[in-house]
C-alpha cells in the first residue's frame, strides 16, 4: 500500500487527537524537509531526499575521522575540537574507503550541521543496519553533556562517535550510521497516547495472529522454533573478514555468523563479549501518525544490553494486510554469562505523537529494508541464505 492509502486509513480518533496535540510532537517527513529548505539543517552537499525518513533524518559521515584514546563528552564548558586536541591519536581520510577496526574508538564530524530554533530539540539513534552489525555509535555536540541529544535551540556541527565491536568495517564519506529525530516542545507522557491508540488500532500481535492489549507493549525474546532445526538466533563470529558497509545483499552469512537452533529447554546462555541477533515473540505496529522507540524494560538489569537501534518509523508493521513486524534484538552480555529464556521480557515500545501524518511512511514503497522481517540480519548479508520467519509453537516453545 502506498503512503496516500495508508494516510486515508488513519482512524478519526487518532487524527483528532493529532490535531489537538499539534503544538508538540515529533516532526514528520515534510517538516524535516522544511527545516532543510529554511536553512535549519545545512551541509556542503545538501541532504538527499532519501535521507529524509518518515520521522527522522539520516546523518552522513564527513571527510575525516579521528582515532581516539578514549570516548568523551565535551561538557558545558568545552567543544569537541578542544577535546580532540588532547585525545586524538590519528586522522583518517574518509574520502576513500577506510577500515575502522573493531575495539577502537573513532570520532567523525558529520556532513550535517543544525541551527535549531527555540522550542525544537533532537534525539539521535543508530540506524537498524548499524546496530545489527554491532557498530556502536553515538551523537555528540559541542558543549554537550549527554550522548544522542541535541539540546533545544542548539546551533553547530554534529559528530559521531563510532566503536565497531564484533566486526571491523569499511566506511567512506557519506555512509549513514545514525539518524536524527526532531521534537517540538515537550509532548505529553505516552501513557494517555497508548490508551487512545489501543482504542483505534491493534498495536501488538502474538504468534497465533491474534492482537494483544496495548499494555503488552513489552517486547519478549523468541527462542521457540517449530522444531529443533529452526534457527532462533545468530552469534557473531570472532575474527571474521571485513564488512564494507556500502554493500547490500553481498556477504554470505555463514562466514560471519553462527546460527543457533531452537533450544529444547527454551533457554540461551549469553557469553560475555559475544554479540547475538534474536527476534521478538511479538509483532509490533506503528500507526502512520506515530513514531516509536525501543527502550529497556528494566534498566536496573545490567547483565546484558538489548537493541542498539531503537527507532521505529511511522508505518512500521502497518498496512491493510499486515499484522505487525517482529523486532530484531541486538543483544550483548556484559561481565558474566547470563541466561535468557523464551518469552522473557527485555524491552518496551514507547509511542510518540507526530505533528502530522508523514507524506511518506515506512514500507516497501520507499525502499525500507526491514518491513516484513523475521529474524533478519543487516542488509549487507544475502537474504537468500536466510531461513523463513520463525513462528513460535503454540505450546510456548
Amino acid at each position: 500500500m502506498g503512503a496516500a492509502g495508508d494516510r486515508a486509513r488513519v482512524p478519526e480518533i487518532i487524527a483528532g487527537d493529532a490535531r489537538a496535540a499539534a503544538s508538540t510532537g515529533v516532526l514528520p517527513y515534510q517538516q524535516i524537509k522544511a527545516l532543510i529548505r529554511d536553512g535549519r539543517i545545512t551541509a556542503a552537499e545538501p541532504p538527499a531526499d532519501d535521507q529524509i525518513q518518515p520521522a527522522s533524518l539520516d546523518l552522513r559521515l564527513g571527510a575525516v575521522a579521528y582515532r581516539l584514546q578514549a570516548s568523551f563528552l565535551p561538557g558545558h564548558s568545552s567543544t569537541v575540537a578542544r577535546k580532540l586536541d588532547a585525545l586524538s591519536m590519528a586522522e583518517l581520510d574518509l574520502s576513500t574507503p577506510t577500515v575502522l577496526e573493531k575495539g577502537c574508538v573513532y570520532l567523525a564530524p558529520l556532513m550535517e550541521s543544525v541551527q535549531l530554533p527555540r522550542g525544537l530539540s533532537a534525539k539521535a539513534n543508530p540506524k537498524s543496519t548499524t546496530g545489527r552489525l554491532d557498530v556502536f555509535t553515538r551523537l555528540i555536540t559541542d558543549h554537550g553533556s549527554e550522548f544522542e541529544r541535541v539540546p533545544d535551540g542548539h546551533s553547530g556541527p554534529l559528530f559521531a562517535e563510532i566503536v565497531p565491536r564484533t566486526f571491523s568495517v569499511i566506511v567512506q564519506q557519506g555512509v549513514r550510521l545514525s539518524q536524527l529525530r526532531f521534537v517540538r516542545g515537550k509532548p505529553p507522557p505516552p501513557a494517555s497516547l497508548l490508551e487512545r491508540l489501543d482504542a483505534a488500532e491493534n498495536l501488538i500481535y502474538l504468534d497465533d495472529d491474534g492482537p494483544a492489549p496495548a499494555e503488552i507493549q513489552k517486547v519478549s525474546v523468541n527462542l521457540g522454533g517449530r522444531d529443533a532445526t529452526d534457527v532462533v538466533a545468530y552469534r557473531g563470529r570472532k575474527n571474521a573478514p571485513l564488512i564494507d558497509m556500502r554493500r547490500v545483499d553481498h556477504y554470505d552469512p555463514a562466514v560471519f555468523w553462527d546460527p543457533i537452533r531452537s533450544p529444547p529447554d527454551g533457554r540461551l546462555i549469553l557469553n560475555p563479549g559475544d554479540f547475538y541477533i534474536l527476534g521478538s515473540r511479538e509483532r509490533v505496529v506503528v500507526p502512520p501518525d506515530c513514531a516509536a522507540e525501543m527502550v529497556p524494560f528494566d534498566p536496573s538489569v545490567g547483565e546484558f544490553r538489548i537493541h542498539y537501534a531503537g527507532f521505529f518509523d511511522p508505518g512500521f508493521g502497518y498496512g491493510e494486510s499486515a499484522k505487525g513486524t517482529r523486532v530484531v534484538l541486538e543483544v550483548r552480555a556484559h561481565e558474566v554469562p547470563f541466561v535468557i529464556e523464551h518469552g522473557q521480557v527485555v524491552g518496551r515500545v514507547v509511542y510518540s505523537r507526530l505533528l502530522d501524518v508523514p507524506e511518506k511512511i515506512y514500507g516497501a514503497s520507499i525502499g525500507s529494508s526491514y518491513q516484513r522481517q523475521g529474524l533478519a540480519l543487516s542488509k549487507q548479508f544475502r537474504r537468500a541464505a536466510a531461513r523463513p520467519e520463525i513462528v513460535t509453537r503454540r505450546n510456548g516453545r
